[in-house]
């Protein structure tokens, strides 16, 4: 029978679809807004309906995956589908580590099975349409595997830390968790981009020539010593450009897209990568780490409380307690609480982009900066008319207009 616990999941689980829904139909009439007089020029006619109508369409294939998910999750609940499958986990094993890594690769290996066509419609149809794609069958297919050994490993390693720290001491497991997850986040900041990238991409050092030496000129105006700068080949999969700090200490690295240096100048690609020496000099990467390992810590505290609560356990199907099954309905309850912690990354990551970008214009890199982010927003069709409550909910990063007016 259903249990309180059941309908407050569902009523999170429907809440949170139409609001997500509410700002989709927003931002979505919010495109016909007219363009202020900061951002004309950026789109010819053609370019800008184009545009409006890549929106459009990103709008309806989100508004149909995510219906689609909400069904299917719906069903899983009120069929007790979570908890059928536990059953089949517990059949093929009676250790409790296992059953469980079981438990949770089944719905892992299942989910993103279901998700392959929507990803297959959106790379190989919007993406194509509108000539982002440059994924090659063999790339998405290659890239799927490598994605499934990856959370094979890292995820189901950690997985097993943390159910084997759960069953060694319930009541203060989730402090060794915490001491774990921060430790193996830390790690992944300082070693991701030499560690997982290299096995998507290929990352070459920046070759010498003009744009190396006016990078390295204003490193050392700017008393950033830098001696990893990179290419990836983001053009294996898409034309979109992007660029990126990551690391710490000796290990930090500056990552240019080749679609980056194809598509901006000399000077423009300078004035990102002042962008990024600016987040460096803010301390925004530890900034970050540091809120992040306090809220996994929090996180898990409060698991730590409710996991072991039968209730839980009786909302998926069971009638005794089981740690994967509290795993998933805590998942669910804790989400609201999940969004409030996002709405406070957005926000400190907003103001950590002006920061960034008013670092760049102390350096007189303001010009090249706003040329920079124009021409990477007309390659990239953005909007360039969001709503304000989809920004505030959604965005990391200031709109292009909040942006080309601090730099100003």
């Amino acid at each position: 029978m259903y249990n309180t616990a059941f309908f407050i999941i569902i009523s999170i689980i429907f809440i949170s679809y139409l609001f997500s829904s509410y700002l989709d139909v927003l931002n979505s009439k919010y495109r016909n807004k007219n363009v202020p007089k900061e951002l004309e020029g950026i789109f010819d006619n053609e370019k800008y309906i184009k545009s409006q109508e890549y929106g459009k369409a990103n709008t309806n294939f989100g508004f149909l995956s995510s219906t689609f998910t909400l069904i299917l999750t719906l069903a899983m609940f009120f069929f007790f589908g979570f908890n059928y499958i536990n059953e089949i986990a517990l059949s093929l094993s009676e250790n409790r580590i296992i059953s469980a890594l079981i438990f949770f690769g089944i719905l892992m290996f299942a989910s993103d099975i279901i998700g392959i066509p929507f990803s297959i419609y959106s790379i190989f149809v919007i993406e194509e349409k509108f000539g982002f794609n440059k994924t090659s069958v063999k790339t998405f297919i290659l890239d799927k595997l490598k994605g499934w050994i990856l959370g094979a490993l890292i995820g189901g390693g950690i997985l097993a830390l943390i159910i084997w720290l759960y069953y060694m001491n319930e009541k203060i497991f989730w402090i060794w968790a915490w001491i774990a997850i921060s430790t193996f986040s830390i790690f992944m900041t300082m070693f991701y981009s030499s560690l997982i990238v290299p096995l998507f991409n290929k990352q070459t050092p920046l070759e010498q020539g003009e744009l190396r030496h006016e990078i390295e000129k204003f490193s050392k105006k700017a008393g950033f010593k830098l001696d990893n700068i990179f290419v990836i080949d983001g053009s294996k999969r898409s034309t979109k450009a992007n660029a990126y700090f990551s690391g710490l200490g000796p290990k930090k690295r500056i990552v240019l897209y080749d679609t980056l240096i194809n598509d901006l100048t000399t000077s423009e690609i300078v004035s990102v990568l002042a962008h990024e020496v600016g987040h460096y000099k803010h301390k925004h990467t530890i900034s970050n780490i540091v809120f992040s390992v306090i809220q996994s810590g929090l996180m898990l505290y409060i698991f730590s409380i409710f996991v072991n609560n039968v209730e839980l356990s009786k909302a998926l199907g069971s009638q005794v307690v089981s740690f994967q099954l509290g795993m998933i309905a805590f998942g669910i309850l804790y989400s609201p609480l999940s969004t409030i912690f996002g709405l406070i990354m957005n926000t400190f990551s907003r103001k950590y982009e002006y920061q960034a970008d008013k670092f760049a214009k102390d350096f007189g890199q303001a010009k090249g900066l706003i040329s920079g982010l124009k021409k990477m927003t007309e390659k990239n069709l953005s909007n360039l008319t969001p709503h304000p409550y989809y920004v505030y909910f959604y965005y990391s990063h200031p709109t292009l207009y909040q942006r080309i007016n601090s730099l100003k």
